[in-house]
């Protein structure tokens, strides 16, 4: 067989080497069994569906206490997420139901119910929300086992290294695998946001999954190179290929060597500039263990997805667990909370919001929230009182006007004066601030200055605003670039709109962890740089080789550009400048 490529999606980053071990899931070869029972059967039947969750209970929490010690509470809250679906009424409780009412055999009522709630999440625009049914699954396989009386795979008789293959990998197996056997692996199905995905990142361990169609030509026992950075799994590469690979292989090692180094060290410019850089979280799983002393703070907390993880609207106490949680981590380093980020492309299973022809021009985020006031205002409650806790911003996205936001603060600071009436505590001094996403704020930035507490630049939808480019559409994808001149010139308009007011600005886009786009930012004077914990150490590493003056020299001649690619190049030009050619680089 000659060498043939295989591409998918790179979901954790690096190359790994190795013959490929083909996974049996769970459910192949299952054995026949019967759709329907008798009315008489119906005890016996719930008592044997009663004893398969009791053992699927007993091995998800023996399989949260490993995950404790090897990932810490944050990653092992996924598989208690798992636990939690049965007790939950939607699943559990539906599958009993039709073990009662239809007299559905549990195996059927099982394979029913996830039938169900895989048709409602399918509809759903937001691909994170789509894909925990990948979870519900995972937990209808382990009931199914038991039901059945077959073993749930196992992982531990792999004694030597490989790289996995498998159509899939559900979050409850992924988080035990061991690094010294399981190299890296390869998945038919999958994407970036699945916990599966997240797992991978956390543990380390490099992945390609979605591979598709051409999944079918892996074969136990290939010979693979697997490239997470690229998403590429190469089956059988020849010589050249391995060479090559081998080189690639090392120069990562050397950079990720480096790239250690500067996770204990404060960003600081080769002129001796400091520059603030936090995180981006949406969910505590995604806490990577040692980001909490690696960076300066949260930039950016994603509150939907607390919501998006409950099955109906979270309550003031369980939203307030979370944020005074989340709070708490950072000892004392500022956590911007943004408030209710709904619509778009982000929906909520139990919130049957009324279809828009263009719902990123519709009623979403602040827009939402401020039509569903006790909603917003139980949330604002929740968070002014884990201010108390530590240092806390609050944010309102998708603000396009000065109404909004003085409507926004004004229920902000009703909460307060109520909780200050019940004798509840909180940080008086809590500053609240908008996200710059619309280009109707930054042509009012100077009056929004004198308004609000700070701003933070949503480069995501800046762009896809100032540019009139759907970032989801694939058709215009390549016009959507935060190099584009007239995003710069907004960037830096509103840096300078608010440095006159004493004001500072973050950015919460993914142009903050772009180590291309480092130079510009800095010679805007952006104040607080916040991306994906993974970009930490890369961004410390390219600051460390930059002198102001000469970015402030590269940022006059973006700005007086025409064009994107022309900005690209010089972005390209200075860098190699800076950090060598491609080959001798450093990753980011």
């Amino acid at each position: 067989m000659g060498e043939l490529r295989i591409q998918g999606i790179g979901v954790s980053e690096g190359i790994r080497f190795g013959r490929a071990f083909v996974y049996a899931l769970a459910g192949e070869g299952r054995a026949a069994y019967a759709e329907r029972i008798k009315p008489d059967q119906v005890p016996a039947e719930l008592e044997r569906l009663e004893q398969a969750k009791r053992q699927s209970v007993a091995e998800l929490e023996a399989i949260i206490a490993k995950s404790e010690l090897t990932l810490g509470k944050e990653k092992s809250a996924i598989i208690q997420g798992q636990k939690s679906f049965l007790s939950d009424p939607a699943f559990y409780g539906e599958i009993v139901s039709q073990v009662k009412r239809k007299q559905a055999s549990p195996e059927k009522a099982v394979e029913t119910v996830v039938a169900q709630l895989s048709a409602v999440f399918e509809k759903m625009n937001n691909a994170y929300v789509k894909e925990r049914i990948h979870d519900i699954k995972d937990v209808a396989e382990r009931l199914m086992s038991h039901l059945q009386q077959v073993s749930y795979p196992d992982l531990s008789f792999i004694q030597e290294p490989v790289i996995l293959v498998a159509e899939d990998l559900t979050p409850s197996v992924t988080v035990q695998l061991d690094k010294r056997t399981v190299l890296g692996f390869v998945t038919r199905i999958g994407g970036q946001t699945t916990h599966t995905a997240i797992l991978s990142r956390s543990l380390g361990i490099p992945a390609v999954v979605g591979t598709g169609e051409a999944f079918a030509a892996l074969k136990h026992g290939d010979e693979l190179i697997l490239d997470g950075t690229e998403g590429v799994c190469i089956v059988c590469p020849d010589a050249a290929t391995t060479a090559s690979y081998r080189e690639k292989f090392e120069q990562e090692q050397a950079a990720a060597e480096k790239l250690s180094a500067y996770r204990g060290l404060p960003a600081r410019t080769a002129d001796g500039t400091t520059v603030e850089l936090a995180v981006n979280v949406g969910m505590p799983e995604e806490m990577r263990e040692g980001i909490a002393e690696e960076a300066d703070g949260v930039g950016l907390f994603r509150t939907e997805f607390l919501f998006m993880h409950a099955d109906g609207f979270p309550d003031e106490e369980d939203q307030f667990r979370v944020y005074r949680g989340m709070v708490e981590q950072w000892n004392g380093k500022p956590v911007v909370i943004r408030t209710l980020d709904i619509g778009g492309d982000k929906e909520l299973s139990y919130w049957d919001l009324p279809h828009e022809d263009n719902p990123f021009l519709g009623m979403r985020a602040i827009r939402l929230c401020l039509h569903e006031r006790e909603l917003f205002k139980t949330q604002l409650r929740a968070i002014i009182r884990a201010s108390a806790f530590g240092c806390v911003k609050i944010m309102f996205p998708m603000v396009s006007s000065m109404q909004e936001f003085r409507e926004a603060k004004a229920l902000a600071l009703q909460a307060m004066q109520e909780l200050k009436a019940a004798g509840i505590a909180y940080d008086e001094k809590l500053e609240l601030g908008i996200m710059a996403e619309i280009p109707s704020v930054i042509q009012l930035a100077d009056r929004f200055a004198k308004e609000v507490d700070f701003f933070s630049i949503g480069t995501n939808d800046l762009v896809q605003y100032t540019l009139a480019v759907d970032r989801m559409n694939e058709k215009v994808a390549h016009l959507y670039d935060y190099f584009h001149p007239a995003v710069l010139r907004s960037i830096r308009s509103l840096i300078d709109a608010a440095h006159r007011e004493g004001k500072r600005v973050g950015m919460c886009g993914s142009m903050a962890g772009d180590p291309l786009a480092a130079p510009l930012l800095l010679a805007m004077g952006l104040d607080e740089w916040s991306m994906d914990a993974a970009s930490v150490a890369k961004q410390k590493f390219a600051l460390s080789r930059l002198h102001a003056e000469e970015c402030r020299a590269l940022l006059e001649r973006a700005i007086d550009s025409d064009t994107a690619a022309e900005v690209r190049g010089q972005a390209k030009d200075f860098y190699e400048t800076k950090f060598g050619t491609e080959e001798q680089r450093q990753p980011g």
